[in-house]
C-alpha cells in the first residue's frame, strides 16, 4: 500500500462474507489517545500524531465513541477531511451509545481528561446500533465505514451474555442491513471470551474478531479460544493493546501498566525476564511484541495506541526489525512464550 519512511509497511488483504476486498496495513492506528487517555493532548499534537501515522504508511485507523467519549471520532474528521476515502480503512466499535449529561449530572473522568460531558452505556438493539452508528458517521465526517465492531460481548459478572444475546437479536440485523446498503464492509466483534467466540462463529457473518490484549506477549490465551476459532472459521483477526496497554513498550519500570492499571510485580517480574531474554539478542521488547502479535496467520493487522509522530515511527520501524529466529526459542525455552504459538519466520 504506502511506503513508510523505514521502509514497506506491508498490506493484509481480507475478503469479506459479502465479498468486500479491505486492505489493511500491518499496523493499525490505536485512537484511544485521540481521546486525551491518560493526558489531554492538545489540538495541534494530536493532528501531529495522525500526519506521523500516515507518514509512516499506515492506512487502517481505529477510533471508537468510548475513545475520550466522541473527543477522537471528532479529532480525526478533519484528518480524513483531506483524504482519498479509498486510501485508508477506518473501524469503529458499535454497542457502546453516548448521551448528553444531564443539568447537575456529573461524571468520573476516570482514565480520559478533558472530553466532552458525554455517558457511555449500553444498547446492542437494533435501533441503538442505527443509533450510534450515524452517530459516528457524523462525528467522522464520513459516508461509509468499513469495519464495525461490536464491544464488550463477553459475559460480565452480574450480567452474564446480556449483551451478546442483544445484539444477536438486533444488533446483528442492524449491521447486516448497514453491509447489505453499502454503508458498512465488514461486520467485528471485539471478545475474549472462548464462548462468546464460539457462539458467533455459529450464527455466521461476523467477518473479524478485536482481541483486545489477549494475544501478546504476556499473555497467549487467544491461542485456545478466540483465535483458534477464528481461524477455523475463517474469521479474520485484529490484534489490540499489543503492549497490554503499556507495560511491553515501556519495560519493568514502575508505574507500568498492565491492562490499565499499574503492573503487578508479578507481571514486572516476567517482563523483567522477556527483557533480558531480548537484550541478549539485541532486540527491543516492543518490537518484539509487535513482531509476536503478527506472526499468527489469521492476524490482519495490529491496532497501536499511539501519541507522537516518533511512537508511529517506532511501530511501523517494528515491522521489518531483524529478529533472530534464537530470541523465540529462547522465550519458548524459559516458559515465557507458549510453545505452540507462531512465530516470525
Amino acid at each position: 500500500m504506502a511506503v513508510s519512511r523505514s521502509g514497506a509497511l506491508k498490506a493484509r488483504a481480507r475478503v469479506t462474507r459479502a465479498g468486500a476486498k479491505l486492505k489493511f496495513t500491518e499496523i493499525g492506528f490505536g485512537g484511544t489517545a485521540l481521546g486525551n487517555l491518560y493526558r489531554a493532548l492538545t489540538e495541534r499534537a494530536a493532528r501531529a500524531t495522525l500526519d506521523g501515522a500516515w507518514d509512516a504508511g499506515i492506512r487502517y485507523f481505529d477510533v471508537a465513541p468510548t475513545h475520550g467519549y466522541g473527543l477522537a471520532e471528532t479529532r480525526i474528521n478533519g484528518f480524513f477531511r483531506h483524504k482519498a476515502r479509498d486510501d485508508f480503512l477506518v473501524a469503529t466499535t458499535v454497542g457502546r451509545r453516548l448521551r448528553r449529561l444531564a443539568s447537575g449530572e456529573s461524571r468520573q473522568e476516570g482514565d480520559y481528561f478533558e472530553t466532552p460531558s458525554r455517558r457511555c452505556h449500553d444498547d446492542y438493539s437494533y435501533d441503538g446500533i442505527m443509533f450510534g452508528f450515524d452517530a459516528t458517521l457524523d462525528r467522522l465526517g464520513l459516508d461509509r465505514i468499513d469495519v464495525a465492531f461490536a464491544h464488550d460481548l463477553d459475559p460480565v459478572p452480574g450480567v452474564g451474555d446480556t449483551n451478546l444475546r442483544s445484539f444477536l437479536d438486533g444488533g446483528m440485523k442492524a449491521l447486516t442491513g448497514l453491509r447489505d446498503d453499502g454503508a458498512l464492509a465488514a461486520i467485528g466483534a471485539t471478545v475474549s471470551d472462548r464462548k462468546t467466540a464460539e457462539v458467533l462463529a455459529r450464527h455466521g457473518g461476523v467477518d473479524l474478531f478485536m482481541l483486545p490484549g489477549s494475544y501478546t506477549l504476556l499473555r497467549q490465551t487467544a491461542l485456545d479460544g478466540a483465535l483458534r476459532i477464528a481461524a477455523d472459521a475463517g474469521i479474520g483477526v485484529v490484534v489490540g493493546a499489543p503492549f497490554n496497554t503499556g507495560v511491553l513498550a515501556a519495560g519493568a519500570r514502575r508505574g507500568a501498566r498492565f491492562d490499565y492499571r499499574e503492573a503487578s510485580r508479578e507481571t514486572l517480574d516476567r517482563v523483567k525476564r522477556i527483557e533480558a531474554v531480548c537484550a541478549t539478542h539485541k532486540t527491543k521488547i516492543a518490537d518484539a511484541a509487535l513482531r509476536f502479535a503478527l506472526a499468527h496467520p489469521a492476524v490482519c493487522s495490529v491496532a497501536v495506541g499511539v501519541q507522537s509522530p516518533a511512537e508511529c515511527a517506532k511501530a511501523a520501524a517494528a515491522t521489518a526489525a531483524a529478529i533472530p529466529a534464537a530470541l523465540w526459542r529462547d522465550l519458548k525455552a524459559e516458559g515465557l512464550l507458549r510453545a505452540d504459538a507462531p512465530v516470525p519466520r
